[in-house]
């Protein structure tokens, strides 16, 4: 039977991707509370394993378990690749960068993969870097560094600068996956749950070899949240909404709301007091990013 597509119905579209940009907005929140009790390998593990539930349950509802087995035997070594870095090597950086940073740190400069991402896809796309591109990046890095100085920027200290490499070695790899993801055939769901499936072993292997699994209720809680919510309905809800647009652009804007919503959720569930470097940076950032997807239109 011949799958039939997607009604398209904007309104839908927009409350699926808001619902989706407001998981996206509490996972900064969620990442730190539950740091408070679990390691980040513990918090990798745990978090894994309650998106490969919620990941399965989708892939069962839409009906292609059967698709499982040809797609990972069309490029098993895609696969395992993108296994390996997400959500093993991704999540492992992106929760010791969390660990090390304070969340309206970690949060933004995480933002900025998009701009990794044109910067990785000159070398493995081929494709030229346009001056729109080099505009962005100068924005966005600048943007990073006033965040990372709370705006002292001669003196250049930071509050720990292993934090801030860890933060931006997530967007490395998080922009590598998605490269290494164009070359995917699977149906999304499908595609990142036979990763979860191969990277799942890796992290519960890497975690006994490290911390163990003894952890609070709280902790494991905190896990179950990241997992189902950051790792997998935000990802279904992002997919139905772009399906069900008539206007993509319209849905993908309201990406740009997440920053800003999650430093109100930092701040009034973690209690930090959001510096004014940490507004200003994020501007910046979000100015960059913004650009660089105009420009992108116009080029096209």
């Amino acid at each position: 039977m011949v799958a039939q597509p997607a009604e398209k119905n904007q309104r839908q579209a927009m409350l699926l991707g808001a619902l989706a940009v407001l998981c996206w907005s509490t996972v900064a929140t969620a990442f730190k509370l539950s740091l408070q009790y679990l390691t980040p390998f513990q918090l990798l593990a745990g978090a894994t394993f309650f998106s490969v539930l919620v990941l399965s349950a989708a892939v069962t509802v839409q009906h292609q378990w059967r698709l499982l087995l040809p797609c990972f035997c069309r490029t098993p070594g895609l696969f395992l690749a993108l296994g390996v870095i997400n959500p093993c090597l991704y999540y492992a950086v992106l929760f010791q960068a969390y660990d090390l940073l304070p969340a309206q740190q970690a949060q933004p400069l995480n933002y900025t993969w998009g701009l990794m991402l044109s910067v990785l896809a000159v070398p493995l796309l081929k494709q030229p870097l346009q001056r729109s591109d080099t505009v962005a990046l100068m924005l966005g890095y600048l943007g990073v560094v006033v965040i990372s100085t709370k705006g002292d920027l001669l003196a250049l200290e930071f509050d720990s600068p292993l934090g801030v490499v860890l933060a931006l070695f997530s967007t490395l790899l998080w922009a590598l996956y998605w490269i290494f993801n164009t070359r995917c055939d699977a149906p999304p769901t499908l595609g990142l749950l036979i990763s979860f499936l191969i990277s799942l072993p890796l992290v519960l292997v890497l975690v006994a070899a490290t911390d163990g699994f003894e952890a609070t209720w709280q902790g494991w809680a905190g896990a179950a949240y990241v997992g189902i919510f950051e790792m997998g309905v935000a990802f279904i809800l992002w997919l139905g909404a772009m399906k069900k647009a008539t206007h993509a652009s319209r849905v993908s804007n309201l990406i740009f709301l997440s920053p800003f919503l999650s430093l109100v959720f930092i701040s009034q569930v973690l209690g930090e007091q959001i510096h004014l470097a940490t507004y200003a940076g994020l501007l910046l950032i979000i100015i960059a990013v913004g650009y660089q997807q105009w420009a992108a239109r116009q080029h096209n």
